[in-house]
């Protein structure tokens, strides 16, 4: 697979089909579309190419500030040729290619991509103001020589559409399992391990503190069980998410203890996942009520992983 991110770096000669969206999280709804895309691509000896956009739509048009997105771009285009993609292109959206009209920016896709095939949602639109919605893509491709296939929106149990928003109201709940259940594997936090305050080896419980990229939406404040790996390892975690109200924390931090592990992971990447939720984040009266507490976390944490040994 190849990334880049502007349509300047790609000039096909192969036919290729190209779908358009943020694919935030990639979730079971954006896995969906892009098989059935992959495998109607392959049938047809044409490339598949998927459109996304980074800063993500909403930051631009609603000022957002903080954490919200679900996977960092370059991990959004890992999962992509994880589903089998050829080309991703990560588009810059900013104000200019927000006023683009619909016309010149699908003209680009024909002359860029070869485009025979446009595959979007139901209720897709691009262009200044939405004005590229269904009936004015096909009209479009009438002309410019491609077609428009409208993929249905995939739902849950609950016959709630998946969409990346609800996924992150549930992250912002603390309901990982949840999230898992729509991502169609657990919501994974992927940094560097970096030197913190080193409190948690003074009380016998060492932790890796995360440098996590300041845009990735984290779940609520409070302690997960999971699965770290570094080096090609996996070990099961406990995770703190929060300012760690009994020392009079400010800064919000991600720690895990790798339970059971012994060694240096400063500068090391370690992939972290959030399987269960085990409490919220609260303030102890005193150390060796935290420590109390963190023994019946890791305890639970085992029990949750299926982990037998010490």
């Amino acid at each position: 697979m190849t990334h880049v991110t502007s349509l300047k770096d790609v000039q096909l000669s192969q036919p290729s089909l190209v779908t358009i969206g943020v694919f935030d999280g990639v979730h079971l709804g954006h896995q969906q579309l892009i098989r059935a895309l992959v495998a109607r691509a392959k049938a047809s000896g044409s490339l598949t190419v998927v459109l996304t956009f980074h800063p993500h739509p909403d930051v631009v048009l609603r000022g957002l500030t903080g954490r919200y997105y679900l996977m960092t771009p370059d991990e959004k285009a890992e999962a992509l040729e994880a589903l089998g993609v050829d080309w991703v292109v990560t588009q810059t959206f900013d104000e200019a290619f927000r006023q683009m009209s619909a016309s010149d920016y699908v003209r680009q896709l024909c002359g860029h991509l070869n485009m025979t095939e446009l595959w979007v949602g139901q209720h897709f639109a691009l262009g200044y103001e939405r004005e590229g919605d269904l009936d004015y893509l096909r009209r479009l491709g009438e002309e410019l020589g491609y077609g428009v296939h409208a993929v249905e929106l995939v739902a849950d149990a609950q016959h709630e559409v998946i969409s990346s928003t609800g996924i992150r109201a549930l992250l912002a709940d603390g309901k990982v399992d949840g999230v898992a259940t729509l991502l169609g594997r657990p919501f994974t936090v992927e940094a560097e391990v970096v030197r913190g305050d080193q409190r948690g080896r003074t009380i016998g419980f060492p932790t890796a503190n995360l440098d996590v990229w300041e845009g990735l939406l984290l779940p609520a404040h409070g302690v997960y069980a999971g699965w770290a790996t570094v080096d090609g390892q996996r070990h099961p975690a406990v995770t703190n998410i929060g300012v760690r109200p009994t020392f009079d924390g400010q800064r919000m931090t991600v720690e895990a203890h790798l339970i059971g592990f012994d060694g240096d992971l400063y500068g090391k990447r370690l992939n972290l996942t959030f399987e269960f939720w085990l409490r919220g984040e609260r303030r102890f009266n005193g150390i060796q009520e935290l420590i109390a507490q963190i023994q019946a976390d890791v305890a639970e944490g085992r029990r949750l992983l299926g982990v037998d040994y010490p």
